[in-house]
């Protein structure tokens, strides 16, 4: 079980607070809000009320008993830069923050956080990636030029093995994963047989995956 705290008790944070305790580990979530703390307090460890610009309100907070720190403060600068600092200073290994746009993520990363999510612009690029074509499912985007795609395997696949469909051939993907009816299977064999129902995770390139879905 891992240890976390949460900077900020917005829809983003108080979203990743009560999943990460969901799946069994420590979550502290601190934010200045009183009304949103309370709401909040009986779904994670524990919920404390916290002047985020105070300096010495944050040293009080004992950051250094943490595995992981999350930064969603998304409008609050200052808030958001003291608490990437507070945390890295008192030797949390992995500070991942928050941000509304680049200039505010270049800020933070400068701080010391160590890695930058971008919700709207992420989801932004999933629903552009599903809207362009409906067997594309889901779309992660992994790093520049780069991402991770779920797609519905169509009816011309059906009853094939993997090593048919010349996936990694025509458009360069490695396959990740088969999900089929609540299984996964992870890293399959070529000769895994395709069914109709199946969901394709792979790897590959936007210019690729755009080249795929312009011929299926």
């Amino acid at each position: 079980m891992k240890t976390f705290i949460v900077f900020g008790c917005g829809r983003f944070g108080s979203t990743v607070a009560t999943r990460l305790y969901d799946l069994k580990n420590d979550v502290v979530v601190v934010d200045s809000d009183e009304e949103k703390i309370d709401s909040i307090s009986e779904n994670v460890t524990e919920a404390v009320v916290c002047d985020l610009e105070d300096e010495k309100a944050m040293t009080e907070l004992a950051l250094k008993n943490y595995d992981v720190s999350v930064v969603a403060i998304g409008e609050n600068l200052q808030a958001a830069i003291m608490a990437v600092l507070a945390s890295k200073e008192a030797g949390i290994e992995k500070v991942i923050a928050k941000a509304p746009n680049y200039r505010f993520g270049k800020i933070l990363l400068k701080c010391g956080a160590d890695k930058i999510i971008f919700p709207e612009r992420d989801m932004g690029f999933r629903l552009a990636n599903n809207l362009s074509n409906d067997s594309l499912l889901d779309a992660n985007e992994i790093s520049k030029g780069y991402s991770i795609y779920d797609f519905k395997v169509n009816p011309q696949m059906n009853g094939k093995e993997l090593k048919d469909l010349k996936l990694r051939e025509t458009y360069n993907f490695n396959i990740l994963m088969v999900k089929r009816a609540g299984e996964n299977f992870v890293n399959p064999e070529a000769s895994f047989k395709i069914k109709e129902e199946d969901t394709l995770t792979v790897l590959g390139s936007d210019k690729d995956i755009k080249k795929f879905t312009e011929k299926n």
